[in-house]
This record gives C-alpha cells, structure tokens and sequence, in this order.
C-alpha cells in the first residue's frame, strides 16, 4: 500500500481516529488507558520504538490520557517514518 493509501486508512478508521491537523502536515491521536501506569507503560513501549526508528512523537500526559502528534519536522509534513510510527503505536495500543 502506497503512502498515500495508508495515510487515508490510518485517518479513516472508526473507533479513536487519527486525526490530520494543520494543513494535512500532522496528524494527531488520543490514548485513554485504565490508569497511569498503563499510560506510562504505553508511552514507555512507543519511546523505544521511536528510538529505533529516529522518529520522535510530540506528546502529553495527564493520568490516563496520552495525547501524541505526529509529524516530520525536517520537511515540515509527514512522511513514511510517521506512518511507520503511528501503525506501531495503533498496534500496541489494541494489546492493552
């Protein structure tokens, strides 16, 4: 699938979106988990992903809430490494 393609599926699914923002150039998610340590856990599990890929999310958290953007900041839009990233994230975030 194109990046394009997986951009649109990314955007297009039901349940908990990922939103794009600012002109198409970023693209935007939020996280609810049971409880603070869930969301560390999570936030902890994409960190080191992140770091493999030499990709860093913009993110926050309060208590439950992970709220996490996406974007290249090198060409100011989004690239294959933010697709990459947020198929991780989508993926880990099903396993809690």
């Amino acid at each position: 699938m194109n990046t394009s393609a997986r951009l649109l599926a990314l955007v297009s699914k039901s349940k908990n979106n990922w939103i794009l923002q600012q002109g198409d150039t970023k693209l935007f998610k939020s996280f609810r988990f049971k409880n603070f340590i869930e969301a560390w856990g999570f936030m902890s599990c994409v960190a080191l992903r992140a770091q493999q890929l030499n990709h860093h999310p913009e993110w926050t958290n309060v208590y439950n809430k992970v709220d996490i953007t996406l974007t290249t900041h090198d060409t100011k839009g989004l690239t294959e490494k933010d697709l990459k990233l947020a198929e991780f994230i989508d993926t880990l975030a099903k396993d809690n």
